[in-house]
């Protein structure tokens, strides 16, 4: 008997919906799996999966140029929105010489700040005219997430244009105050570098970068953010330091200068979070806030990086937090285990003066 896969694919939806799992894998020769508060998690009830289950999943949930693609051993990014308007982030690979899928749910509802047991400043840095601020740390740690409740801060709080650029779109805003074009890498534009060019003509106040992934890309949001428009965008770093020396570093060594001017006087500031399994369950936010002040903004200029961790820890009057601190409270609330937060700290021995 035929295998009806949109009527499969539903099932494992509404299977995804009903556990609040993030997302769902189809690999060949495994049952499909969901991801559960951080754990991958096999649905053994469904068959294991064969490699012409998962090419017709692929067909259903990418558009024919996708899936030409990937039929060319290319690695595809796409969204994917089924009947009920339910949108996931998708990603379509090879490995082994078989196909596989990752798909991660995007929520229809942008959370607010509050919803997310983020830090209230965060809302301060939706209200600057002009700056850069990223939002940093490895995939799937809810930076996207974090970015949407804030550009949606301003959509209902402030008439801007706003402009995000994402590949692929995620989050779908509906607006409110604010003016919002949404364009897709591949569809609505070539590149994130030609979006961000145009971006200068078309009178926006405030860009949403997707992923900072080359150089052009980065050169061009920070001149962006020099140049009168409020600039949020992700890198896949860990921590605040970090996060500058991989924004330097990508840039030739006789150019390091010139971009450490740049970015000591646009940076806004660095958010960076991790997800954390709660230990009643579900996830929960940790972070690190670095806010560019005239200290951070001389050490950047300096070529003085390493020493903004110490900077930070003693800024707390002024709002910003280290990771420690951050673990340290989570565990003091209950909210964490011990364990969990030892397993996410970058400075384990720090972290043991202050539990």
């Amino acid at each position: 008997m035929a295998v009806d896969y949109k009527r499969e694919l539903q099932a494992l939806i509404d299977l995804l919906i009903a556990e609040s799992a993030s997302d769902i894998h189809f690999s060949v020769g495994s049952h499909p799996l969901i991801r559960v508060s951080g754990s991958l998690i096999p649905l053994v009830k469904k068959p294991i999966l064969t490699e012409p289950d998962v090419v017709a999943f692929a067909k259903i949930i990418m558009r024919p140029d996708q899936f030409e693609r990937l039929s060319k051993r290319e690695e595809v990014d796409f969204s994917f929105e089924n009947t009920q308007a339910i949108r996931f982030r998708g990603n379509a690979f090879f490995q082994r010489g078989k196909m596989a899928i990752a798909l991660r749910l995007i929520p229809n509802v942008i959370r607010t700040l509050e919803e997310l047991n983020l830090p209230p400043i965060l809302e301060s840095f939706t209200q600057r005219p002009q700056g850069f601020f990223l939002c940093v740390g490895p995939v799937g740690q809810g930076k996207s997430t974090t970015l949407a409740a804030m550009v949606n801060h301003i959509n209902q709080t402030r008439s801007e244009h706003i402009m995000t650029i994402e590949d692929p779109i995620e989050y779908v805003y509906t607006e409110d105050k604010s003016l919002i074009d949404q364009r897709e890498v591949g569809i609505d534009t070539d590149s994130f570098q030609s979006a961000l060019n145009s971006a200068f003509r078309q009178d926006v106040d405030v860009i949403l970068v997707g992923e900072m992934r080359n150089i052009d890309t980065i050169s061009t949001a920070v001149t962006a953010a020099e140049t009168g428009h409020l600039v949020y965008s992700t890198l896949h770093t860990n921590d605040a330091a970090q996060t500058i020396n991989r924004i330097i570093d990508t840039f030739p060594g006789d150019q390091h200068g010139q971009i450490r001017v740049q970015l000591a006087s646009s940076l806004i500031a660095i958010f960076s979070q991790r997800l954390i399994p709660h230990i009643t369950g579900g996830m929960v936010p940790a972070y690190e806030l670095l806010i560019n002040n005239t200290a951070v903004s001389n050490l950047i200029r300096e070529n003085r990086v390493h020493e903004i961790p110490s900077i930070i820890e003693i800024g707390l009057d002024q709002g910003m937090i280290d990771m420690n601190r951050s673990l340290a409270h989570l565990v003091q609330n209950g909210d964490i285990t011990v364990e969990n937060a030892f397993i996410h700290s970058i400075n384990p021995k720090g972290l043991e003066r202050l539990i």
